[in-house]
């Protein structure tokens, strides 16, 4: 039964996602693209001092990477960038298929894709907009230090998470 909300809960974000809107100005924006399989992310951050103020993003992709992104842009609103970077540390140990991150309340509806880390291929899907959003809170910090703008594009930076060997999964991979 909680597999089948955790379903509806994913499809809801794709179907509407949240925050999926252009920004007037954002603080900093990184644009993501996987080559592989076409998912693509842009992500907008206003920041204020150390705090997200307003996150949201477009792009396109499969269910996955549009939910996960959908939700992590919920999530991150009010956070001090260490904060969210703490969430992206729990995400990432979600997608390693981890035990305590699926009883961990403070990922909320993150949690629903716990069930992604059983799909090898698709890990790089829900990853896609948190390895934006670490590229992003590097470039903030390195803008307030005068090395770099605002916009960054990245094309297939998402990565397996550590400790995932994908020779273990070799049937989960496309023939």
């Amino acid at each position: 039964m909680l597999e089948t909300i955790y379903k509806e809960l994913i499809l809801d974000h794709y179907r509407k996602p949240r925050n999926k809107l252009s920004m007037a100005e954002p603080t900093v924006v990184v644009s993501m693209r996987n080559p592989l399989c076409g998912d693509e992310v842009e992500l907008m951050l206003a920041i204020d001092g150390d705090r997200i103020i307003d996150a949201r993003f477009g792009g396109q992709g499969c269910s996955i990477s549009q939910a996960s992104v959908s939700m992590m842009t919920e999530s991150l609103m009010g956070r001090t960038l260490d904060e969210a970077l703490e969430l992206e540390s729990k995400f990432l140990a979600l997608m390693r298929g981890e035990e305590e991150p699926k009883r961990d309340r403070a990922l909320g509806d993150l949690r629903a894709l716990e069930g992604v880390s059983k799909l090898p291929v698709r890990i790089k899907c829900a990853l896609l907009g948190w390895n934006a959003l670490d590229e992003a809170i590097k470039a903030h910090r390195r803008s307030e230090e005068g090395l770099m703008g605002k916009r960054l594009e990245f094309e297939d930076l998402t990565s397996i998470p550590e400790g995932f060997d994908p020779a273990e999964h070799k049937e989960d991979l496309p023939s």
